[in-house]
């Protein structure tokens, strides 16, 4: 226990323990996050266990993480608005700053009450996005939490919910595609109002009766590389940062691929791989790539 005896709080010691494959880990909400905006409409909650955002008609809130990765499998817990959410948009993803930003997306679309929620989810490279794809739930996210996760290593993207891919985005770099892999990331997340746009392309409209809208997080973990001061912790060969680096070449196995198919068979809405009207000229080519693992 020595190694433990610099920590302070006995709450990140039991962290720490139960993270014990974790190259960055979250003891809670206070160290591992930023209240960014909201004017106090973003707050934290049970001694840093619990986060949650609200929007009123005045604003909306939002946060973003102390740290910086590159590369990482990052795991949220969030309950999305209940009840008459339409016209909201609860967004969760990782962004690198300047004009040419990279960006992972899960936006969470509003909606009437008893309508289901929109996943849509998009990523970017080098400041550029159109990769954009929808799907409905197979339960309801606003009635408990669920865990919306993000593994990025150098060779895909994967974007699941509670364990199950609902996307992958594969380094196509050697046909041309630009893939994130070379600018930090900071985990942010907001709730904002969106009525011109996200509820039925804008026709239903925000309903401020029902007012303030909260969404809450809980439970974050990273196992993921730090990038501080142009240097990343996983090239580090010290003890705390050597421990297992499997994510960094995970890809799916046979189950997992399954299941992602089960998931854009039964559950998918839009995919621009298939929206031959909004690329006259020839589908990206990621679309027609070859299957490769």
């Amino acid at each position: 226990m020595a190694s433990f005896s610099l920590i302070r709080s006995s709450c990140l010691l039991v962290v720490i323990m139960a993270s014990s494959l974790m190259l960055a880990f979250a003891g809670n909400f206070y160290q591992d996050f930023d209240l960014t905006w909201g004017d106090g409409r973003a707050q934290i909650l049970n001694n840093g266990e619990l986060l949650t955002l609200s929007l009123d008609k005045a604003s909306g809130s939002g946060f973003n993480s102390k740290n910086e990765y590159l590369f990482g499998k990052i795991d949220m817990q969030v309950k999305l608005v209940s009840g008459n959410s339409a016209g909201t948009v609860t967004a969760y993803y990782l962004r690198s700053e300047g004009s040419l930003w990279d960006e992972i997306d899960f936006e969470f679309l509003g909606n009437l009450s008893g309508d289901p929620y929109i996943v849509h989810t998009n990523i970017f490279s080098q400041g550029k996005g159109n990769r954009e794809q929808q799907f409905y739930l197979w339960f309801d996210p606003t009635a408990d939490f669920h865990t919306y996760s993000i593994l990025w290593n150098p060779q895909r993207i994967i974007l699941s919910v509670d364990g199950t891919p609902i996307r992958e985005f594969k380094n196509l770099e050697s046909i041309g595609v630009p893939f994130p892999k070379n600018q930090s990331m900071k985990i942010h997340s907001s709730l904002w109002n969106a009525d011109d746009w996200a509820t039925r392309g804008g026709l239903v409209k925000t309903d401020w009766t029902q007012a303030p809208f909260t969404a809450s997080y809980r439970n974050f973990n990273a196992s993921a590389c730090v990038w501080s001061s142009g240097a990343s912790s996983c090239s580090s060969t010290s003890p705390s940062t050597s421990r297992s680096n499997a994510w960094l070449s995970e890809k799916m196995d046979s189950t997992s691929q399954e299941r992602l198919q089960w998931v854009q068979k039964n559950y998918m809405i839009y995919n621009y791989c298939t929206d031959t009207k909004r690329f006259p000229q020839g589908l990206p080519p990621e679309c027609t790539a070859t299957n490769t693992s």
